[in-house]
């Protein structure tokens, strides 16, 4: 498990000590994290299932669901936010938000991570 690429799970957390003490709509919270958790759910499942394609030389169909599942993830994130604020405006303000931080605090860390993957790969090789 590296640590930059789940940075974001602790981001998450934290923002709960955040929302209650802030008095921000925990409705946004909740909306926000049901929405992250079960978008990073696909995303690793997909994760999975690519490596198996690609194992088995399906380049196209592991690109396909590279590009499927990124879309039905952010889908997934935006009607969240929607549906907030339909309830309330301001959870859904807060949910967009925090999901907005959640997503660049992921891309980032996912970033840092797989440069140092890629470090530790060639002085693999290297030696």
């Amino acid at each position: 498990m590296s640590p930059p690429k789940h940075v974001d799970l602790l981001v998450l957390a934290t923002a709960l000590a955040v929302f209650a003490i802030g008095g921000l709509p925990l409705l946004g919270y909740g909306f926000a994290a049901v929405a992250w958790l079960l978008q990073r759910g696909i995303q690793v499942l997909a994760g999975r299932r690519v490596v198996a394609e690609i194992a088995a030389r399906n380049r196209q169909r592991a690109m396909g669901l590279v590009a499927g599942t990124t879309l039905g993830r952010v889908w997934l994130m935006v009607t969240a936010a929607l549906l907030a604020g339909v309830v309330d405006r301001e959870a859904g303000l807060a949910a967009a938000v925090l999901l907005a931080v959640l997503f660049t605090v992921s891309f980032v860390g996912g970033g840092i991570a797989h440069m140092f993957e890629a470090d530790s790969g060639e002085a693999q090789g290297a030696s």
